[in-house]
């Protein structure tokens, strides 16, 4: 942060110069989210993410070019082709689909690299995670507030999936030796 300095070289009372703009997008926390479809977001982490950004969180969901992204803009998060933000998925916090993590070796050498970073949230969804990956993890659940579960609905839906009611917890799994988010209650103890 910029601190405001004093001009007291003409008289004895000080007067506060301007100070520089902070660019607010570098006080937020950042969630880059990688999976295979914006179905697969909705389906199993929607309401986290949207808790999340409704919390101040800028998240970023890197999908094929391809998908239909209707139902993530629904949560409010914002999407980008993993192309173009390749190289710039260097954020506080990173969660990955499973079907992505197989899908593509990137995703794979950046889970892993992130694992090593303690300074880096991990969380992960869905079936087929390795030894090595999943060894390092632990069960957590999101709690979603009643909008997450409301968005998550129409979210849902806009992704075609039906689904009369919305489960009120969405589980994941998180590097076993981080501080667990508050929001995010261990299964394993």
């Amino acid at each position: 942060m910029i601190t405001p300095t004093f001009d007291v070289s003409a008289s004895r009372r000080t007067t506060a110069a301007p100070a520089t703009a902070i660019e607010p997008e570098s006080l937020r926390y950042r969630l880059d989210v990688v999976a295979a479809s914006a179905a697969d977001v909705v389906l199993s982490a929607g309401g986290w993410l949207y808790d999340r950004v409704m919390a101040g969180w800028e998240v970023t969901v890197l999908l094929p070019h391809s998908c239909d992204t209707r139902a993530l803009r629904i949560l409010g998060v914002r999407v980008s082709d993993p192309e173009a933000a390749w190289g710039d998925t260097t954020g506080q916090s990173l969660a990955v689909s499973a079907e992505a993590f197989t899908a593509d070796a990137r995703v794979r050498d950046r889970v892993l690299k992130s694992l090593d970073d303690r300074l880096t949230e991990v969380a992960l969804w869905g079936d087929g995670w390795t030894p090595g990956v999943s060894r390092a993890m632990t069960r957590v659940q999101h709690v979603l507030s009643a909008a997450a579960r409301t968005f998550k609905g129409h979210a849902l839906a806009a992704a075609g999936i039906d689904c009369g009611a919305v489960d009120p917890t969405e589980t994941l799994l998180c590097d076993a030796s981080a501080p667990v988010d508050p929001e995010l209650v261990r299964l394993d103890r």
